[in-house]
């Protein structure tokens, strides 16, 4: 998940990692979708907390590789303040999926990579050379476009969304810093465990008795998410970025399709218009790091961060 550039050195399998993103994108979608099915009656804040601590299973795995790497007072501090971060995402994702449409939520979480690339520059020192500049300004465009304000209501699972793919940039970038000091699979399992500790206490203030059904539903999203990361991990293994990078774009086209024939959503072109202007944008900026040979901090694909 953190480590997205292929060297050169390595074969490429163009038609691999194109299948391997196309099926990547069809999980993302099923997260979605099964949070949509999930509805709105049980809180946002014990939905996530839910999906996170049934999703604490796939950690098992990693517990004594965990448990053997010592850990010194800034990281602890580092993995905390991030799954504490992290925590107040998910839960404005888990409530804009019962506010607006599938294809809005796929659409505005394009902006992520975006507001990574904006952050990168602030905060890690990255250049921001006048071609990454346009790319932003051209994704803010398309952002503007799913919008629309002025010519229609704005509603609170807008904002929510908006804010939600800006707590998921600052969380990645976070990831980006302690990443360098420990392996990727500590860098995981901390932020499920700490999101997990994080959303209890929300979850607890609102707390609805689930039924058997949702919580199969919540283990349905774990299972989904998990294996829609690893699928994107092999993605990348296999193709160079610039080839799998536009096959997220399908991503937008399964959630119209979805949403319309299951949802009853009503198909926006805007939505899809604005999506494929961000999503171009962070192609580029995917495609310049690639041709500059070095290790990207943009992630070249927009995925759920739950």
């Amino acid at each position: 998940m953190f480590n997205t550039h292929m060297s050169e050195t390595v074969p490429s399998r163009p038609l691999v990692g194109i299948l391997w993103m196309l099926f990547a994108g069809i999980c993302f979608v099923g997260v979605n979708a099964l949070v949509k099915i999930l509805g709105s009656r049980i809180p946002a804040p014990e939905s996530a907390f839910l999906r996170y601590l049934i999703g604490l299973v796939f950690l098992l795995p990693l517990v004594r590789q965990m448990a053997s790497v010592r850990i010194d007072r800034l990281l602890w501090t580092q993995f905390i303040g991030r799954g504490m971060f992290h925590s107040l995402g998910v839960m404005l994702w888990f409530y804009a999926m019962t506010q607006i449409s599938l294809a809005d939520v796929t659409a505005i979480n394009y902006l992520t990579p975006v507001y990574i690339t904006i952050g990168a520059a602030i905060f890690l020192g990255e250049r921001l050379a006048i071609r990454r500049i346009l790319a932003i300004f051209v994704a803010l465009i398309g952002a503007a476009i799913i919008l629309r304000p002025g010519f229609r209501e704005i509603g609170v699972g807008h904002w929510a969304m908006m804010l939600a793919a800006l707590i998921f940039a600052g969380s990645y970038i976070l990831a980006k810093i302690v990443v360098d000091k420990a392996k990727p699979a500590l860098v995981m399992g901390m932020l499920s465990l700490w999101v997990s500790v994080g959303l209890a206490p929300f979850a607890i203030a609102v707390w609805v008795p689930p039924t058997m059904n949702e919580i199969l539903l919540l283990a349905g999203v774990a299972v989904c998410a998990t294996i829609g990361h690893y699928a994107m991990t092999l993605a990348f293994a296999a193709a160079p970025m610039a080839l799998t990078q536009p096959v997220t774009f399908l991503q937008l086209v399964w959630a119209t399709l979805l949403g319309a024939l299951f949802f009853h959503e009503a198909i926006d072109p805007f939505v899809i218009g604005g999506g494929l202007l961000i999503l171009a944008s962070v192609t580029f900026i995917s495609w310049r790091e690639a041709m500059l040979n070095r290790r990207a901090v943009t992630p070249p694909a927009p995925a759920p961060e739950v």
